[in-house]
């Protein structure tokens, strides 16, 4: 690789690594202090919100690196051009598109790093933090099952537990559930016994009693029924904790290429979801090339001026948000139309000619300033 190629090289990526880590702190901050709230509220340790806040940084890092190299860039080539490193590059005939060379290998190289990151270790993360939160969920005897106070799993519904048994058994509970204002009940029994399942824990009442207020026709009616045994879903109570399947997202991109019966019972979508979402995957990489060229190649067009660039700034800004909006109206689109995942290629191709167009525009007027002045001559 030539030197000036090694120089813009290592003055991006110097750059890259500064705005990324400043970018994935602030967004991972702000994703962590929510997640730190909801798990210290249901009572857990420290470390499991650690382990919550570090399953989530994959994510957070594949989101944030397309818009470092877009910053990178565009802070790097605004820095050359005030401190006229580019324009003695360009004095010495070297063209934009000759000077975009290791930008484009910068972006290829991040654009790697995204792959990585979306293809392997942001399936592996979500689908640890899935069945860490499938552990939480089941783990209700310590969140809500307290004996001796009232508990209120959520706003309707209140919970009463006279004591533990050493066995496991819940001695003399009592259950409100006023979900339905219609259709209020109230449960009563000697003992219960939480069972897990895979849907999620059910309470197994025994030698109870319900007590059903309906109104209906501006009038009340109680029913009272005594049962032997009768379950109840604790899921259900505690706002649908309970993990009902897996997501999509927690599979890798082999799998959803060509998805399994297993995989599609498990999640309960279809085959076109799964290869809509392993193509949104492969799509989601090609952008982080296109947010670097657009960075570097609208701020080329005007040259140098003593007022500075920000009105290339803000055109740059502008590039990256059509972009991003293209992705957003694409992912919508083939959400609601699995076979519709083309799409999902479209906001990288018209990218990538937007990057074109720029630097044509920024070597264009070369190219008539030689013909000027060659043409006298002739």
């Amino acid at each position: 690789m030539p030197r000036i190629d090694k120089y813009i090289l290592a003055q991006m990526l110097t750059l890259f690594g500064f705005f990324a880590l400043v970018l994935v702190s602030v967004y991972w901050i702000n994703r962590a202090v929510s997640l730190f709230d909801d798990l210290l509220n249901d009572g857990q340790t420290a470390l499991v919100v650690l382990e919550f806040t570090a399953l989530t940084l994959p994510l957070v890092i594949s989101v944030v690196l397309p818009v470092a190299a877009f910053t990178a860039t565009a802070y790097g080539t605004n820095r050359l051009s005030n401190e006229s490193e580019l324009v003695a590059m360009q004095s010495a005939g070297m063209s934009p598109w000759r000077l975009a060379r290791p930008v484009l290998i910068f972006g290829v190289f991040v654009g790697v790093m995204v792959a990585v990151l979306v293809h392997g270790l942001v399936p592996m993360a979500r689908a640890r933090l899935a069945d860490r939160q499938a552990e939480i969920a089941q783990n209700v005897t310590a969140q809500f099952l307290r004996p001796g106070s009232f508990q209120y799993p959520s706003d309707d519904i209140t919970l009463f537990i006279r004591d533990i048994a050493t066995d496991g058994r819940l001695l003399d509970l009592f259950i409100e559930d006023r979900r339905d204002p219609a259709d209020q009940v109230i449960y009563t029994s000697e003992e219960a016994l939480v069972v897990r399942k895979d849907s999620g824990p059910v309470l197994i009442l025994l030698d109870g009693m319900a007590q059903n207020l309906s109104r209906r026709d501006d009038r009340q009616h109680l029913a009272v029924t005594r049962f032997d045994e009768l379950s109840y879903d604790i899921g259900a109570m505690i706002g649908g904790s309970g993990r009902k399947g897996r997501d999509l997202r927690d599979y890798g991109t082999l799998q959803l290429l060509r998805p399994g019966q297993a995989l599609l019972t498990a999640t309960g979508a279809s085959a076109a979801d799964a290869r809509r979402e392993a193509h949104e995957r492969i799509a989601q990489p090609l952008l982080s090339p296109v947010a670097a060229m657009i960075g570097f190649a609208t701020l080329l067009i005007g040259g140098y001026s003593r007022f500075g660039v920000w009105r290339q700034v803000l055109w740059a800004v502008l590039g990256l948000i059509v972009v991003q909006f293209l992705t957003n109206a694409a992912a919508d689109r083939a959400g609601r139309d699995p076979e519709m995942w083309p799409l999902l290629y479209l906001p990288a191709v018209v990218g990538a000619v937007i990057c074109v167009l720029l630097l044509w525009l920024a070597a264009r007027p070369r190219r008539l300033r030689a013909a000027s002045v060659t043409g006298p001559a002739a």
